[in-house]
């Protein structure tokens, strides 16, 4: 949220701080398309002409001047469209956008993240960008960032912005347990855990085992080399990977090196825990960074970053949001020349240098802004680079599927029996992959 972001994934504290309330972008790009169902229903509209609507998530008032500045460019560069923008709280959309898809009133083009987007995917409310996206287009964004989108091999989003998580890490707690650098790995997160709590009575950090939460030990599972579903749907984490994973977390908690709290409190409490001076290391996305120096400006002042940490398979977090076109819009070619306009190269750029996050081309991701720093740069200017240097290993790490909630929550659960010796682990995890064949029928 996430971050995105899990992050952007549905986390509490991403909803609370509106982190995810960032878009809008330009873009000055002509597309024409006649395949599918784009070519007949441009054709019932007049071809590139009408009206359009955009809905975004709870950009206003930070962001109003530069949707005005957008529409307006696009407008002026096409003056047989116009569009409406609809700002909507971040809290509303889903119940919104669900309600408008089922009533056939949806806008033209809408601000989703994969995770719910993907719901709607599997009842074919999407436009089929595979058919109507030239593959010319489609190769301007970053391979794993578009696979993103997909589901059961259709595209159904145009992805936007991305931010990578990071460990932001307190350089005075890590000197005084003796740690010269901050863990890369899984493994050395937990021998740093146990020195940190030796020599500082400090937690090394806090991650959140509440189901309804951040998907970070979910996604970790995934960098620990632990296959999550097969093709069919079915559970495949009941492996040795799998185990080990299980294992891993339940030791640290049993072993207290993690805050009794994660069973029960949101990655708000990881925030609130850095903040406070009394954890090490907070995995997020660079824009906290900006909270805690509001927040804790002593905490700030001693806080760096490395890059996220990983499993074994060396796999690093992305957070995507993406732009979808519902398939019953009236105005297909007026609404995919819109999207396509908000995230081209120019345009994504642009975005990314207001909004602090970062783009989905391979252009615009290889601007000098991502990748050099003056001598006297700033902890987010260094946030940045580091951010954007792991955005070409990077993906989604759990792919877009149905019922994703019902496998977190399945999981998520029986680890907490496990922890609290309410199950051994080999039968939390039975039980996980039992209860989730059982579900996901």
């Amino acid at each position: 949220m996430s971050t995105l972001h899990r992050f952007w994934n549905k986390s509490k504290t991403w909803k609370k701080l509106g982190i995810f309330a960032l878009l809008g972008l330009l873009l000055s790009w002509s597309v024409s398309c006649s395949t599918g169902n784009l070519n007949s229903k441009a054709q019932q509209a007049g071809g590139e002409s009408g009206q359009i609507e955009f809905w975004t998530m709870q950009l206003q008032p930070q962001f109003t001047d530069y949707f005005k500045n957008l529409i307006s460019s696009f407008e002026a560069e096409n003056p047989r469209i116009k569009v409406t923008w609809v700002d909507v709280p971040w809290s509303a959309m889903e119940s919104k956008i669900l309600t408008a898809v089922s009533a056939k009133t949806a806008p033209d083009v809408v601000n989703l993240n994969p995770d719910f987007a993907s719901q709607l995917a599997t009842r074919n409310a999407w436009l089929d960008l595979d058919a109507n996206v030239p593959a010319d287009a489609r190769s301007t964004y970053l391979p794993n960032i578009w696979k993103a989108s997909t589901l059961n091999g259709k595209s159904f989003g145009i992805p936007w912005y991305l931010t990578t998580r990071l460990t932001i890490y307190n350089t005075d707690l890590l000197k005084k347990a003796g740690i010269s650098k901050p863990p890369a790995t899984y493994t050395e997160l937990a021998a740093a855990a146990r020195q940190i709590k030796d020599q500082t009575g400090k937690y090394a950090f806090f991650t959140t085992f509440v189901p309804e939460d951040s998907a970070e030990v979910l996604e970790s599972f995934v960098q620990m080399g632990v296959t999550l579903v097969d093709a069919q749907g079915k559970a495949a984490f009941n492996t040795p990977q799998g185990k080990a994973a299980f294992q891993y977390w339940v030791d640290l908690y049993k072993n207290g090196l993690l805050p009794r709290e994660v069973l029960t409190q949101g990655h708000r409490q990881a925030i609130e825990l850095y903040q406070a001076g009394e954890t090490a290391m907070l995995g997020s996305g660079p824009e906290f960074l900006k909270v805690i120096a509001t927040n804790a400006p002593a905490i700030a002042k001693v806080s760096a970053t490395a890059p996220q940490i990983t499993g074994n398979t060396g796999k690093k977090n992305v957070a995507v949001m993406n732009l979808i076109i519902p398939r019953d819009t009236d105005q297909p070619q007026a609404a995919l020349k819109f999207a396509l306009f908000v995230t081209n190269n120019e345009n994504q750029l642009a975005f990314a240098k207001a909004a602090s996050v970062l783009p989905s081309t391979v252009q615009a991701l290889s601007d000098p802004y991502f990748k050099t720093l003056k001598p006297d740069a700033s902890s987010l200017e260094k946030a940045r680079v580091v951010s954007a240097s792991q955005l070409q290993q990077a993906e989604v790490l759990i792919p877009a599927m149905k019922n994703l909630n019902v496998l977190q929550k399945t999981i998520y659960e029986n680890l907490q029996a496990a922890m609290l010796d309410e199950k051994t682990v080999d039968q939390a995890i039975n039980d996980a992959a039992q209860e989730w064949n059982s579900r996901s029928i």
